[in-house]
């Protein structure tokens, strides 16, 4: 197929056990791309504040982008969204892998999944061949032998996303993991336990054809000028992967450390991507059409956490289930993400949640009885592997609670709720907004709760420049002024990297907008200026506030927890910084073109295009 679009999307009805190809229209591709974005228009158009998360009423949409499957950099990406059943808001996750290439070279642009099914079920896709199949042999399966028996029954070019036991169980910190034991994992919002509500065991979708642009030869000729520079400009994560990260972030003061209430930590070096090359790496993964290989395939063969064959652990596993534990058992880690990856657990939810817990057991929060044996002593490594299987598998008073999601775990219990570190009930990811300003605006202002990658500013304080919006050289990590605008900018960026199906890390590897134009350009024939790329990305970040100001999200809720605004780190890295939310806001909602109560006007929605959105809003 030729263009970026195969131009249709395959509704699934698993009430009825029916599937149906619809056109999918060419506005609709012109105004929301593909991906989150038209994932988001159709997620508003099917769902509203009534809907329960994990009631059959939901819907969950996998979709790719125009990108998707073509040989443009790092376009081997799909979306995934859903109602949050985690924080009862938009929701949306991303994965890399293979899946979505497939998903596209099966001809289809997105997957619409509606009701729920009275018996476990897989999707097989390959090409126009689309059928349910009866799934009770893998019920109850971890995530790799599914994906293993699928392989096996369906041949080695089948590519796999399923959940697994946390999923079925519905628990809200469920993750979808594509490729087996490769382990690409769409892990925030829960939508594995989505998945599980509709009974929807995987989706195993075959390859019938080549992803072509509609301009090969053009295509060709740019990346062979601008190809080399990408490289080499991401070597760094090519050579440690993400986990190269560690030991620098600790440094300048990133790193979340003890449930986010400390500073330094001089273990950080034992748990980092060079620890991890000395020791149990194995080799390395790329994700489809992605030239930089960040993945990382670890092996442990000796001590009590031998048997762990697969995905090494990512910057923010590291950063969640060791620094924020104080951890520094490298092994233990992997171990811990390795049971997150098999049982289809977002390690980054459950790494806050362990920490929480933690710091419970230090104060006194929890009782022995309610501890189950468990000496949840800071750095226990023992003690973490054993808390993270009980989440599992949703065993224990801690283990159910937890189960829950940090901010709805603390509700529950009741007490130490100043524990709980989120925004919007999403837990935050490992990067510390005391460190870059800007972090802390988009935290506080991300659709889908406490988000690195909505906006991804703190990629700007760093080194990643987009000279046509003025981003000429890295920005002030602790200035405030200009923070709104940066935030603004930087969140209309990654919706349209969401939407387009492009990694973050391009920015770091030198992409421009010029170059994503010209790409679009050369896939799909549309040509379109700058200022209309922009404002599609606008468009689209815009729409994620609307459905989430459905339901019932304000200015109230574009908040910090207490602690990230009154407890500085006091570390060489950070010091004595935190972050003037309410100053930063203020100019952010003025770029917004957002009220006072954090609501678009009916100007702005009008000038974006959304006049149905526009017409329905209260005064």
């Amino acid at each position: 197929m030729k263009g970026g679009y195969a131009g249709r999307l395959l509704y699934v009805d698993l009430t009825e056990e029916k599937t149906e190809a619809r056109e999918l229209p060419t506005r609709l591709q012109e105004d929301y791309l593909g991906g989150s974005g038209l994932g988001t228009r159709l997620l508003y158009d099917m769902t509203g504040p009534e809907t329960d998360p994990l009631g059959p009423e939901n819907v969950l949409i996998f979709m790719t982008g125009p990108f998707t499957g073509t040989k443009v950099p790092t376009s081997g990406r799909h979306q995934i969204l859903a109602k949050s059943p985690l924080t009862g808001i938009f929701g949306e996750g991303d994965a890399g892998g293979r899946w979505g290439a497939a998903l596209k070279g099966a001809k289809w642009d997105g997957i619409v999944v509606t009701g729920a099914a009275s018996r476990p079920l897989y999707l097989l896709v390959e090409g126009d061949a689309v059928r349910l199949v009866a799934a009770d042999e893998l019920w109850g399966r971890d995530t790799f032998e599914t994906g293993r028996i699928l392989v096996e029954r369906h041949g080695t070019t089948c590519r796999v996303a399923a959940i697994g036991p946390a999923g079925e169980r519905k628990t809200p910190l469920a993750a979808i993991v594509h490729d087996g034991a490769d382990a690409r994992v769409a892990g925030r919002c829960g939508l594995g336990a989505v998945m599980g509500s509709k009974k929807l065991k995987a989706l195993a979708v075959i390859a019938t054809e080549d992803v072509l642009p509609l301009d090969e030869r053009g295509l060709r000729s740019h990346l062979r000028e601008r190809l080399p520079l990408f490289v080499e400009n991401a070597k760094g994560l090519h050579l440690l992967g993400t986990a190269g990260g560690v030991a620098g972030a600790e440094k300048l003061g990133d790193l979340p450390l003890k449930n986010w209430s400390r500073g330094g930590w001089d273990r950080a070096a034992a748990i980092s991507g060079q620890e991890m090359a000395a020791t149990i790496l194995t080799g390395r993964f790329y994700c489809a059409s992605c030239p930089i290989g960040c993945g990382r395939t670890v092996a442990i063969e000796e001590g009590p956490y031998r048997g762990v064959v697969g995905a090494g652990p990512e910057y923010e596993t590291l950063g969640m289930l060791g620094a924020s534990c104080l951890v520094s058992d490298l092994e233990a880690i992997t171990y811990a993400a390795d049971i997150c990856n098999r049982c289809g657990m977002d390690t980054i939810e459950t790494g806050n949640a362990v920490a929480m817990a933690m710091e419970w057991a230090e104060k006194g929060i929890l009782s022995p009885a309610e501890l189950e044996g468990l000496d949840l002593r800071w750095g226990n490594a023992g003690a973490m592997v054993e808390l993270v299987r009980r989440i599992s598998r949703g065993e224990t008073f801690l283990g159910r609670l937890l189960g829950q999601g940090v901010a709805a775990a603390a509700r529950s219990l009741g007490r130490g709720l100043e524990a709980a570190i989120h925004c919007k009930g999403l837990s935050f990811p490992a990067h510390d907004p005391r460190c870059f300003n800007s972090l802390a605006l988009g935290y506080a202002t991300s659709n889908r709760g406490a988000c690195h990658l909505q906006g991804g500013t703190y990629m700007f304080e760093k080194t990643a420049l987009l000279p046509e919006l003025g981003y000429d050289r890295p920005q002030d990590r602790r200035g405030v002024a200009g923070k709104g605008r940066l935030n603004f900018d930087a969140q209309n960026v990654m919706a349209l990297f969401d939407s387009l199906k492009l990694c973050k890390f391009l920015l770091y590897a030198g992409v421009t907008l010029t170059d994503i134009r010209r790409w679009l350009a050369l896939v799909t024939g549309r040509e379109i200026s700058l200022e209309e790329l922009m404002k599609t990305g606008e468009r689209l970040f815009n729409l994620k506030r609307l459905y989430n100001v459905r339901c019932g999200i304000s200015r109230d809720d574009d908040v910090l927890p207490d602690r990230i605004v009154s407890l500085p780190r006091r570390d060489e890295g950070t010091g004595e910084n935190l972050p003037p939310l309410a100053t930063m806001l203020e100019e952010y909602y003025a770029c917004r073109g957002w009220d006072a109560r954090g609501v678009p006007t009916r100007e702005r929605l009008l000038s974006l295009g959304l006049a149905d959105e526009a017409a329905s809003l209260r005064p």
